[in-house]
């Protein structure tokens, strides 16, 4: 199985360029971020006639998640356990949830997709939510973990952290700024701590996943990365092969992020094996 992972910046503004690029890459699971829209705006019609369903979490021009699939999706989930909200409070006195996360299971490997807060800047109350929604997420997978073993879980997404130094172009350029601060890098370290790993820096080393539109900084290489595929133990004995898809960020109208794909070498289910020859049986 093939899953990938991509912020794509407005899939109505890209569905041409990534309905291709599924097809092309013969990719089964694709993770979307930033959709930018609602469910009544989705382009689905494309995703269908290339042979994908989608199901996603939109509530308006912001944010948003989603997933295209060839192969079926069950137990769909919009929240984690303790998400938090942010925003201007509602009549109940509680904080709106963004559509930041999107939970499923596809041929037992669960999936989520996720939008980490940006954060903003180091003294704004976003960066405050950020560091509370990884906090609360981190528990949540740690519950996940506890729960259920042996199922491989892949948290994919844009993570908004630079976990090292080599992770951006130019650490000063970054000073005193989000993405690298040692709270948000600690942030992310715990989920190392409770059990998961990124699964494509051991296969692909160097390399970043998102370039600012402004100042040339593609064709100066200026990046960074801070999408990742973060997977349990079970989930990572399962990979065979990875790579960042660096070409979509060329050509017209690019996301300024771009696909970190995985190949999972999943164990053939019993109808599968039913088509063996009976002198393999």
């Amino acid at each position: 199985m093939r899953v990938a992972t991509w912020n794509v910046n407005s899939i109505r503004a890209r569905v041409g360029r990534v309905v291709d690029w599924l097809v092309r890459e013969d990719v089964d699971v694709l993770a979307m971020q930033e959709i930018k829209c609602k469910e009544s705006q989705f382009p689905f019609e494309a995703f269908h006639d290339a042979g994908y369903e989608v199901v996603l979490h939109g509530l308006n021009q912001w944010n948003g998640v989603a997933f295209a699939s060839r192969l079926p999706m069950t137990e769909m989930a919009n929240t984690f356990t303790g998400m938090p909200g942010f925003g201007k409070p509602l009549d109940d006195g509680m904080l709106p949830l963004e559509a930041r996360a999107l939970g499923v299971t596809v041929d037992g490997v669960r999936l989520w997709s996720l939008y980490v807060p940006n954060g903003r800047m180091l003294d704004d109350p976003h960066y405050v939510y950020k560091l509370a929604w990884l906090k609360d997420l981190a528990e949540q997978t740690k519950a996940w973990l506890a729960a259920h073993p042996t199922q491989p879980l892949a948290l994919m997404g844009d993570w908004n952290i630079a976990p090292l130094d080599t992770d951006v172009w130019d650490l000063s350029f970054f000073e005193g700024a989000t993405h690298v601060s040692p709270p948000e890098r600690a942030a992310f370290a715990e989920f190392e701590q409770i059990g998961l790993t990124d699964v494509v820096r051991p296969l692909v080393p160097t390399g970043y996943t998102y370039w600012d539109y402004k100042q040339l900084r593609f064709p100066r290489n200026e990046g960074m990365r801070i999408d990742f595929i973060m997977g349990s133990h079970p989930f990572a004995e399962l990979v065979t092969a990875a790579r960042i898809d660096r070409n979509e960020r060329k050509g017209d109208a690019p996301s300024d992020h771009v696909p970190v794909v995985v190949d999972l070498d999943l164990p053939a289910t019993a109808e599968e094996d039913d088509d063996r020859p009976m002198i393999f049986g």
